[in-house]
């Protein structure tokens, strides 16, 4: 496992400022866009979903903090949907802003991170291409199974790996996916969805995602 550096105020404050003009935003558009999913299975403490096809705006960063990360990612994508692309487009607030851990030294040890918004549905054929200074790009996701654990409170440096290992240790242990592939070649690690606003003490929804393919035996139980 990789060590973690401690985060200051420093850190903490920029984003939980950022996310608060986030928050102004998104009551703009009370009805907030999410991907669209079918449970295949719950579990324990974990469940199993089918994705939709989605369309994603991606802000790579290499950093070896998340929340630093997930911070300056956002920053950009934040400027994106404010206008800051070639059609001076203002698009609404999406949830969860997900940010995933890309495969580097380990499972869990990584720092290269992808910070994606997800588009909504409206914009899915055609975007609004974003200026070339902020550097995002876009992923066109088919179906796809992922298995999900939710935890609460602030998504940090000194957790995310934690509740990621929880939800490994849980697929493993289940009859239903202990013999899923995971993590899957040229995807993420990990993934860590974030729900709330930074005003939200109590009661906060964050959820690990990881990308698994069942096996044949799993497919079928899942399709009844």
């Amino acid at each position: 496992m990789c060590g973690t550096r401690k985060m200051d105020q420093k850190v903490v404050l920029p984003l939980c400022l950022l996310l608060a003009i986030c928050t102004i935003h998104a009551a703009a558009f009370p009805a907030l866009d999410t991907p669209e999913y079918t449970v295949l299975k719950e579990e324990g403490d974990f469940e199993v979903r089918l994705y939709n096809e989605s369309v994603w705006a991606v802000a790579m960063v290499d950093d070896f903090s998340f929340v630093h990360a997930t911070q300056a990612g956002f920053h950009r994508l934040f400027e994106y949907i404010e206008g800051g692309n070639h059609n001076w487009t203002r698009v609404p607030m999406t949830s969860p802003v997900v940010t995933g851990i890309v495969p580097s030294a380990g499972p869990f040890c990584s720092s290269a991170f992808a910070v994606r918004f997800y588009v909504p549905p409206k914009f899915h054929k055609a975007p609004p291409t974003p200026l070339e200074e902020l550097d995002l790009t876009f992923e066109r996701w088919g179906k796809r199974t992922v298995a999900v654990r939710t935890f609460s409170g602030y998504a940090m440096d000194f957790n995310v790996a934690q509740e990621a290992e929880k939800l490994s240790i849980s697929l493993g242990s289940s009859d239903f996916a202990k013999d899923a592939t995971y993590p899957i070649e040229g995807l993420d690690s990990y993934a860590i969805a974030q729900y709330s606003s930074p005003f939200q003490i109590f009661n906060r929804k964050n959820e690990v995602w990881v990308n698994i393919k069942l096996d044949k035996s799993a497919e079928s139980l899942s399709a009844k």
